[in-house]
């Protein structure tokens, strides 16, 4: 899934997104451990990306079943 002008940094086409959509319709048949495995992935390269600060708006059980732990306490 990955092309060179992603890696390059260049903004992600509809062609993408339609490609995204559609590995996630095929998860849709699959196995509910393997899917919720791929889910799990997804949510923590994000997390990551946003540099942590997407556990922060998931709800416990996701960020648990994801390995994100618990979410940062509130700043203020």
């Amino acid at each position: 899934m990955t092309r060179p002008e992603q890696a390059a940094g260049v903004d992600a086409t509809d062609d993408d997104a339609a490609e995204l959509i559609a590995q996630l319709r095929e998860l849709a048949g699959a196995d509910p451990a393997d899917v919720r495995q791929v889910v799990a992935e997804v949510l923590a390269a994000l997390d990551r990306a946003a540099g942590g600060a997407l556990r922060e708006h998931l709800p416990e059980t996701i960020r648990l079943d994801a390995g994100l732990g618990a979410a940062a306490p509130a700043r203020h």
